[in-house]
């Protein structure tokens, strides 16, 4: 059975940065890219903070020519989920959903991370119309209109901040009257006139019609009354779940479930095992495709460095 030098698990900016690197230092890495592969950027429309593109670029695009760009230089792709690594031997085994065990020296985790969504119907079409998870990346977009933010942690009140800089009015929607955010970044928010509030409500129903999104049917959760409010854009700012379930405790997680990594690194607690991108724990705060590649590169190099020196160990 063929032992790969490293396996690469995920298919974002993360992992494709550290296919590209790893396949110019002649490492011929396996990305085991998943039935959905590549990460929440493959889901986006236009790109326009990713360096290098003065006239955007759309995300699936991008991720298609980072893909051709790794297997140009020697990396070789598989579409399948990692559900389990066996980290107790060397070479290590990864084994997929189909039940194939993979045999590797090296493992770079760049799995990612989920936005979570409300759910609801026609949601999923909405996505890039109107409906967005990522303030950062489409706050632009939203010059001078009215938008919601969904949630009442930090991630939404920061949001609502940075989009109150582009947008005319922004509203956030929180399910109680109670935040979840520091008290810093709710007094923040407060000083913003342009930032308003509607507590005690969850988001029941998306309006829309042919051009996108126009508006959301809003429920009190106190009295059961609904409420129809009007807005050119929803960003949903309810937390992100890093994908790291597969790997069943054989690196150490934070409490939230994302990878640790030592100092400015990528190393793990697992000697050989490496973490890039939004699973990182130091990366989970920027959330950017950008970051991710920067990400990955440190991944390839750390693990190109540890592979310098291993030695494939001896059967006794």
């Amino acid at each position: 059975m063929q032992t790969y030098n490293t396996v690469i698990i995920g298919s974002g900016c993360a992992g494709l940065t550290s296919a590209i690197y790893l396949g110019r230092a002649l490492l011929k890495p396996l990305v085991l890219s998943g039935i959905l592969w590549g990460g929440e950027l493959s889901q986006t429309t236009d790109v326009e903070n990713f360096p290098g593109f003065p006239d955007s670029v759309q995300g699936p695009d991008l991720i298609n020519s980072m893909k051709t760009q790794a297997e140009k230089f020697g990396a070789t792709f598989l579409q399948e989920d990692a559900v389990h690594v066996d980290t107790s031997v060397r070479p290590f085994v990864v084994k997929t959903h189909t039940n194939k065990e993979i045999l590797c020296h090296s493992i770079i985790v760049a799995s990612g991370s989920s936005t979570r969504w409300l759910g609801l119907e026609n949601e999923e079409k909405l996505k890039g119309f109107g409906i967005s998870s990522c303030v950062v990346c489409d706050a632009f977009f939203f010059q001078d209109k009215d938008v919601i933010v969904i949630g009442g942690g930090d991630s939404a009140f920061e949001g609502a901040i940075y989009l109150s800089k582009f947008c005319s009015r922004v509203t956030i929607v929180n399910r109680t009257s109670k935040y979840r955010a520091s008290k810093i970044l709710v007094e923040r928010a407060k000083k913003i006139e342009k930032i308003e509030y509607i507590n005690d409500h969850v988001v029941k129903q998306w309006l829309h019609d042919a051009n996108g999104l126009t508006g959301a049917v809003l429920n009190n959760t106190t009295n059961d009354i609904d409420l129809g409010v009007k807005t050119d854009g929803a960003f949903i700012c309810i937390g992100h779940t890093p994908n790291t379930s597969f790997l069943q405790n054989k690196v150490e997680l934070d409490s939230e479930g994302y990878i640790k990594t030592y100092g400015t690194s990528t190393h793990t607690g697992v000697e050989g095992i490496f973490a890039a991108g939004d699973c990182c724990s130091t990366e989970k705060k920027y959330k950017q495709a950008v970051t991710a590649s920067g990400s990955g590169c440190k991944a390839a190099l750390d693990c190109e460095a540890f592979l310098e020196n291993f030695t494939v160990p001896q059967m006794s």
